[in-house]
């Protein structure tokens, strides 16, 4: 009976993506998947495959299926999806630490989630992904509201929210998305593709609770200027 395990590249080498091997629990030996006739069909990974592999990996970030057929000289957008499922398949059956998941208009490899506070700690992503209570309050309201104007965040915070805006805006995470038909047509807010995939979702109806915190508040009211005669 085989298992199955990922081989990486050694520190240095110039190649990209892994190798998958089987050890024999018998003999401990260890057998290369293209050149054995003994591995199981259904684990088998054809050239299209690594080539898929090797562009999600070093893509650092997302890609439409439009992009990987180009990038990994594939057929079609289909064929793209196709390879995606059957490599998944393969690893889900090795067992192994990352999955391609569908994230915003593309796909990513990713960690599976249960590995995700241990490499958070040997990688320090948190630092760079590092953001203060006032921008995260900012977000998520963002988030589950959007497309809303900087009144109506800030009638929810009940602070002023131009400088939590420009911060995230400057982060990449929002955006202007439009302008709003209400007097003064002031600027809607909504999340970028950045946010998306940042967070691994594939759009804002996968954030928790999506429905019960995205109702619509009533449209914030201008206050009367003091000064006006």
């Amino acid at each position: 009976m085989s298992a199955c395990r990922a081989v990486y590249p050694a520190a240095g080498r110039s190649g990209v993506g892994f190798d998958w091997h089987f050890r024999n629990r018998r003999t401990g030996s260890e057998e290369d998947e293209f050149e054995s006739g003994n591995i199981l069909n259904q684990n088998h990974r054809t050239a299209k495959m690594a080539r898929v592999e090797g562009v999600l990996l070093i893509a650092g970030g997302a890609l439409s299926t439009r992009k990987l057929a180009q990038y990994a000289t594939l057929a079609d957008p289909t064929e793209a999806r196709t390879l995606i499922k059957r490599l998944n398949d393969i690893y889900d059956r090795c067992g192994t630490p990352f999955r391609i998941e569908q994230v915003a208009a593309g796909y990513q490899m990713l960690t599976r989630a249960e590995y995700t506070h241990w490499l958070d700690k040997l990688h320090h992503r948190q630092a760079e992904l590092k953001l203060t209570p006032g921008q995260l309050e900012t977000l998520a309201i963002v988030a589950y509201r959007q497309p809303i104007i900087r009144a109506d965040i800030e009638a929810i915070r009940g602070v002023a929210c131009v400088e939590m805006l420009k911060q995230l805006m400057d982060r990449g995470l929002v955006k202007i998305g439009g302008a709003d038909d209400t007097l003064g047509r002031p600027h809607l807010y909504e999340t970028t593709r950045l946010f998306l995939e940042t967070f691994g979702l594939r759009s804002a109806d996968d954030l928790p609770m999506y429905e019960k915190l995205s109702r619509k508040i009533a449209p914030a009211t201008e206050t009367p200027s003091s000064d006006a005669a």
